[in-house]
C-alpha cells in the first residue's frame, strides 16, 4: 500500500484553508449583526451592518450547498 504524501498534504492544505475561511466569514456575519444591535440601540442607522451580516451568512450557505451538492454527485 503507498500514500500519495503530496496528494494528502494538498487535501489538507485546501481543508484548512476553506475551514478557516468559513469560519471568518460566519464571525464577519456575527459581528455584523453585534454591530446593527449596537447601532439600534444608539438610534443611528443599520442597514449596512445587516446587509454585510445577511450577505456574510448568505456566502456560509452557499458554501454549505456546494459542499452537499458535492457530496450527492459524487454518491
Amino acid at each position: 500500500m503507498k500514500i500519495d504524501w503530496a496528494a494528502l498534504g494538498s487535501v489538507f492544505g485546501v481543508s484548512l484553508a476553506v475551514t478557516v475561511g468559513l469560519v471568518a466569514l460566519f464571525t464577519l456575519g456575527v459581528m455584523g449583526l453585534a454591530r446593527r444591535e449596537r447601532a439600534v440601540a444608539e438610534g443611528n442607522s443599520a442597514a449596512l451592518a445587516a446587509t454585510g451580516a445577511y450577505v456574510a451568512f448568505a456566502g456560509c450557505a452557499a458554501a454549505v450547498a456546494y459542499g452537499i451538492s458535492l457530496i450527492m454527485n459524487k454518491a
